[in-house]
């Protein structure tokens, strides 16, 4: 048996360590159960170019818990270390790492900057133990190995018996951890990270029920047997190609995912580059709607198989942490801070590659089946309108397969809808006008008196709309949006035909003053002349108040303050209505008001504005008139 010192410069690093890394001490079975896959998978490698003259056979990584004992056992089938290679890998190798990673990431560790922690490797087994061995054989031919070490820099290391190839660590549990004794704990643990490691993973046993043999009686009592419990997929669908891959495959794997999401997802997006860097996964679009406040970080994060997050904030564009999925890269580099991920080069071309994929398989759909792509339009498109606001790349793709959807459920893409529109709702001005509704109920009248003039309405109803209407506008300066309930439909696609006035300019400033002594101050009187069957009343917003107030309410956009602002409303007077008349020619002050206020709560109420107190009020003054 010999006796030492590991060689650290830092006597007490075993404390920091733990004292380190302690919120995140879990990670320590994910850094042993791949060092073993790694051991196992090395192996392979040198039996397949003939350097280890061995049979790899059907290896395992096995985990075993021995609650009364206080201990964790990893042992592997992999290359095994001679004791040369324990003193040189363990003593050396992974003690000057720890320093190394400790003096470079401690303080930038604690606001949990380092997303992955890979590369802490064996020593992470102190953050749980009070003392680590290593039994081990090399698939060389020498003897076995047995390392001790107590949480000191002092080891120990002598010969074991043990006569199978592989690795054992044990772990002598810390009284602080022994939560990591509970079956259900280390069961969570390898389930989180270890779901698809490319090597089975026995934790225990499980029983299974043999099927019942075709002549068997009655009474006939199904035969159970012991089998391994192997925790994961060593070959997960998104290791596979596409062509091997059915839909069914594709949804079976969402579930795998996500056991507990119970809709199916929309359809799926195969990742798959090894040039200039390596990739794979698959993403998922899952039933989204206008919810702007989804859970977000639902995209699992893998290198080589082993879980690291799901917050892939920097490696996939904002827009797609919406979708859910897995991505798989060795390339990301995971000892790194939040910061230095986002300014690195191979991480920008990985958001790059996976942003112009996304937009490949959306164009490709879209062309393959449209009917099926507008039929998902409503689940999918705050993710495509978030995409095009947010990146230049997506956003110059997205014109071939981002739709416009109209009230009467009609869908066009931006060019069909300018060549659809431009020989009806082209102003005076030569400005193409693309009317909108934001509620297709709430602006019922608007919508029906645009369509009277045959005019087309889109239906445009997610909460960025204002936002990338901006967008659009400034990219297409022929074109501009209007809501519809934004003035008199008049006054939206202004043609050069006007309408004459029955009433004289004094008298409609007496008409003007007559309304302002009974109209609120939060609505500006606006006198038009109409065609005498339109509205007497109607209230509109001005576009560019409302657009600027709903950018300023979502964030990036609009004027400062503008969200905290009370509502403004114009109130369209028709000057050609017989109401126009009446209220200008009543002599009796009380009645006047009473046309007045009854005409506004009637605006009011056709666009869902009366409400409480008012509202009340005016059932109580109409059925009084019905009497």
């Amino acid at each position: 048996m010999t006796t030492g010192k590991i060689n650290v410069s830092v006597e007490n690093i075993f404390p920091l360590i733990k004292k380190f890394l302690y919120s995140d001490h879990e990670i320590f079975l994910r850094e042993l159960v791949s060092n073993g896959t790694d051991a196992t998978l090395k192996l392979k490698h040198l039996i397949s170019i003939g350097e280890a003259k061995v049979e790899y056979g059907n290896p395992v990584i096995e985990i075993k818990v021995d609650k009364e004992g206080k201990k964790i056992h990893i042992i592997d089938q992999g290359l095994g270390m001679t004791a040369d290679e324990v003193e040189k890998y363990i003593n050396q190798v992974a003690f000057s790492g720890a320093e190394e990673f400790l003096d470079k990431y401690k303080d930038s560790a604690k606001d949990s900057g380092i997303i992955g922690h890979f590369g802490l490797g064996f020593y992470s087994a102190f953050m749980v133990a009070e003392k680590v061995e290593i039994i081990t054989k090399s698939y060389k031919d020498e003897p076995a190995a047995h390392w001790t070490c107590d949480g000191s820099p002092e080891f120990t290391l002598e010969p074991a018996d043990k006569t199978s190839r592989g690795t054992e660590i044990i772990l002598h549990i810390a009284e602080d951890s022994l939560e990591f004794l509970e079956d259900s704990k280390i069961s969570g643990l390898l389930n989180k990270y270890n779901k698809f490691m490319p090597i089975p993973i026995k934790f225990g046993t499980r029983t299974e029920t043999l099927p019942k043999p075709e002549d068997a009686p009655e009474d006939y009592v199904n035969e159970t047997i012991e089998v391994d419990n192997i925790i994961n997929n060593p070959n997960p669908a998104w290791t596979k190609q596409p062509s091997e891959l059915s839909d069914e495959d594709y949804k079976n794997f969402y579930r795998e995912l996500y056991p507990m999401q119970f809709e199916e997802p929309l359809f799926n997006i195969h990742l798959n580059v090894d040039y200039p860097f390596n990739l794979t996964g698959i993403l998922y679009f899952p039933k989204l709607g206008n919810d702007m406040q989804i859970q977000k970080d639902k995209i699992q994060l893998y290198q080589n198989q082993v879980y690291v997050t799901d917050n892939v904030e920097g490696i996939v564009p904002e827009f797609l942490t919406m979708l859910k999925g897995v991505i798989d890269s060795p390339d990301i580099p995971l000892n790194v801070s939040r910061s230095g991920l986002q300014a690195d080069g191979a991480v920008k071309k990985i958001s790059n590659y996976i942003t112009r994929k996304v937009a490949d398989k959306l164009k490709s759909l879209f062309n393959e089946n449209r009917a099926d792509f507008e039929a998902k339009w409503n689940d999918i498109k705050i993710v495509l309108e978030y995409g095009m606001l947010s990146e230049d790349k997506f956003y110059e793709k997205a014109a071939a397969f981002v739709l416009y959807p109209t009230v009467d459920d009609t869908y066009f893409t931006l060019e069909e809808l300018k060549e659809k529109l431009k020989e009806n709702q082209t102003d005076k001005d030569g400005k193409l006008v693309v009317l909108y509704a934001g509620n297709k109920d709430a602006q019922h009248s608007y919508i029906e008196a645009a369509k009277e003039k045959g005019y087309q309405v889109l239906l445009l109803d997610s909460p960025i709309i204002s936002h990338l209407i901006q967008k659009i506008e400034n990219d297409n300066k022929d074109v501009t949006f209007v809501r519809v309930d934004s003035d008199h439909i008049d006054n939206l696609i202004k043609k050069d035909e006007n309408t004459i006035s029955k009433l004289s300019d004094e008298e409609k400033e007496t008409l003007k003053t007559s309304l302002e002594a009974y109209i609120p101050k939060a609505y500006s009187v606006q006198l038009e002349a109409m065609d005498s069957q339109a509205a007497p009343f109607i209230i509109t917003q001005p576009e560019f108040m409302r657009r600027m107030k709903e950018m300023s309410q979502t964030g990036g956009g609009g004027m400062f303050g503008m969200g905290n602002m009370p509502e403004m409303y114009n109130l369209v007077v028709n000057t050609n209505s017989d109401l126009a008349s009446s209220i200008l020619n009543t002599e009796d002050k009380t009645h006047q008001e009473h046309l007045v206020k009854q005409a506004l709560d009637l605006a009011k109420l056709s666009q869902n504005l009366l409400k409480g107190e008012a509202l009340t009020a005016f059932v109580k003054r109409s059925f009084e008139m019905i009497k």
